[in-house]
């Protein structure tokens, strides 16, 4: 028996995903001295604050800043409790490979979803 969640779109996901690695991208060129002076092999520094920012947010708030723009959150599957910190690694590991973010099971989990026990769902006001 698992927890009755709203999906999320394709779209709402990829804009919050959008919205986190810009703002990651963002602040590595802003403390390497700007957009036009940020050297190629900046990208890795860009990922490893991705996985930071993805990691830490998922783990204490359940959210990243994209999520809460988008208005969703990440929770168990089986319960819709709190993700674990234990959970957010695995997810967030699993998301910066990219493959297991964009291949979906029937529930409309990507696999890193799935393989770390977690589902995002749209936030509602009650």
């Amino acid at each position: 028996m698992s927890f009755q969640f709203t999906r999320v779109s394709v779209g709402r996901r990829m804009a919050a995903l959008m919205v986190d690695w810009l703002a990651c991208y963002f602040i590595v060129a802003a403390a390497t001295g700007g957009l036009g002076t940020m050297a190629p092999n900046r990208s890795w520094t860009v990922l490893a604050l991705f996985f930071a920012e993805i990691s830490i947010f998922s783990a204490l708030q359940g959210a990243t800043v994209g999520h809460r723009i988008f208005g969703i959150r990440i929770v168990r599957f089986v319960d819709g409790g709190a993700i674990s910190p234990i959970q957010a690694l695995i997810r967030s590991a699993l998301l910066v490979t990219v493959i297991f973010a964009i291949t979906f099971d029937e529930n409309g989990r990507g696999m890193h979803e799935r393989l770390s026990g977690s589902v995002l769902t749209r936030l509602t006001l009650s």
